[in-house]
């Protein structure tokens, strides 16, 4: 090219300068556009992480014009001969195929998981907001204005406002209910009161009495009724003129008195058996006398100081009239279950080994018991022959009661039994009705059942009665066998075989 610009300029010398000059900055201009592209470059950092460095070795050995690189997984794949296996990469021969097999590295797995998380918060679009929405929130914030919410966000709000209730509402509620809040003590001191206060009418009364008797049940409503002497008031209204109140006292002493001796001495040192045996003495409503007759069993029940006081006042006698009046009929279950109840007591007070260390209560329960001479004044007064009646009622826990009575009186009675014709029918005509029902219900796949039961007693009493020297003591009220049934029966049969037996 410089030849070239010489051949052109030789006419002067003036030209020849020029000409050269031209040729120096066509010379430049050339050199300028054949370095322009790789003249600049530029350096991100200096420093180099060793992820960059894998990354870097891993895009030369990935060259497709270099090397068939193998690109692993997180599973074990066959590698094919020739490949080339990304560093870092896990590598085996699997005996069974005789092949190479890889699969990614733990530490690639976790960079490549590490690098996805990453790239997936960074592509994470984030809100935006303009000015003027920035402007238009801090002002709201500033004057205290809600952000404007649409009509359907409006009703959901009042509705879940709806279902609720405001906060001084709740708060006034609280304040009635903590007023309200009283313990039994206070409801019983409270209830004494209006039974006492002379501006209550009948039915108050009543009322009140009602509540009482609900709450005594517990043992130590009952003491606290005592400690207010809300019993005296009680006892006291068993002489009112008026029957609803007598039938409401005696239910609410009833209550009071069951197993809890400390108000059964109270009762007694009161006078208050002396009421409830005038109750049951002299004409009252049937109504009247059955919670009358409710307070004396609680009264008598496991407290012998009070069954002995109850003989003394001739007790047994009013039960006896009660027993034989024609409006008793009712009553006369009651009755003797009372009486079964305490000859039951005393007999198994009386065993040795109830107790398994005998201490002074013990022993001193011993010696009232042993002062209630219950079973000659039963001989005597004839309740003998009058429990049997029961017998023919047709209840079958009627029969029950009347059954285990006899059995309990038979040593005083069984003389008396033995010579009473009348009862041994009958005994025998139960016999052959339970043997029926017991038929009936081991078809019905029940073989221990209640009838069974009743037939057990019938057997016993019947034995007992045609055959005193077979058992010497009281049999044990216990279910029996078919075979047990049989052997008694054949007892009972014939005085011959019993005495073999």
């Amino acid at each position: 090219m410089l030849t070239g610009c010489l051949r052109k300029g030789s006419k002067s010398t003036r030209l020849k300068m020029a000409l050269m000059l031209l040729v120096l900055s066509c010379q430049f201009v050339h050199v300028l556009s054949e370095k322009s592209s790789s003249a600049m470059t530029v350096v991100e950092s200096t420093e180099t992480s060793l992820d960059d460095e894998d990354a870097h070795h891993m895009e030369e050995e990935s060259e497709p014009e270099d090397l068939d690189v193998f690109h692993p997984t997180d599973q074990w794949q066959s590698l094919k001969s020739g490949q080339a296996v990304p560093r870092g990469s896990h590598a085996r021969l699997n005996l069974q195929t005789g092949q190479r097999e890889v699969k990614l590295g733990e530490h690639q797995i976790l960079k490549y998981q590490i690098d996805g998380q990453r790239q997936g918060k960074e592509n994470t679009p984030s809100p935006s907001f303009s000015a003027d929405e920035l402007k238009k929130a801090l002002k709201n914030i500033k004057e205290g204005v809600d952000p404007v919410t649409s009509d359907k966000e409006k009703e959901a709000k009042e509705a879940l406002r709806a279902q609720f209730r405001p906060m001084e509402e709740l708060k006034r509620d609280m304040a009635k209910l903590d007023m309200l809040m009283e313990s039994d003590f206070q409801v019983i001191s409270r209830l004494m009161s209006q039974f006492n206060s002379s501006n209550t009418t009948v039915e108050e009364k009543i009322k009140a009495l009602h509540d009482l008797e609900y709450l005594v049940h517990q043992v130590d409503n009952a003491q606290n009724l005592v400690s207010r002497g809300g019993l005296k008031l009680v006892v006291d209204a068993l002489n009112s003129t008026d029957y609803r109140l007598q039938e409401s006292a005696a239910f609410v002493l009833g209550s009071a008195l069951s197993s809890n001796p400390v108000v059964q001495v109270e009762a007694v040192e009161s006078g208050t058996l002396q009421k409830l045996l005038m109750l049951l003495s002299t004409p009252r409503p049937m109504s009247v006398k059955k919670k009358a007759l409710f307070a004396v069993a609680s009264l008598l029940r496991h407290f012998p100081f009070s069954q002995s006081h109850f003989l003394k006042l001739g007790g047994l006698q009013v039960l006896g009239d009660l027993f034989r009046a024609s409006e008793g009929g009712a009553l006369r279950v009651r009755i003797v279950t009372i009486l079964y109840d305490m000859i039951n007591e005393k007999e198994l007070i009386s065993q040795t080994g109830l107790d398994p260390i005998p201490d002074a209560s013990h022993n001193e329960r011993l010696r009232q018991y042993a002062q209630v001479s219950l079973m000659p004044l039963l001989a005597e007064q004839g309740w003998c022959s009058l429990v049997p009646e029961l017998l023919a009622s047709p209840e079958h826990d009627w029969k029950e009661k009347a059954l285990r009575t006899i059995l309990a009186m038979m040593p005083h009675c069984q003389t008396q039994y033995r010579q009473d014709y009348a009862l041994s029918s009958s005994l025998r005509t139960l016999q052959e009705q339970y043997q029926e029902l017991v038929l009936t219900e081991q078809v019905l796949g029940d073989e221990d059942g209640y009838f069974g039961e009743i037939l057990a007693l019938l057997e016993t009493v019947l034995l007992k009665l045609n055959c005193p020297s077979c058992w010497s003591q009281t049999i044990p009220q216990v279910k029996k066998t078919n075979v047990e049934i049989l052997v008694t029966r054949g007892c009972v049969a014939g005085w011959i075989f019993c005495q073999i037996l």
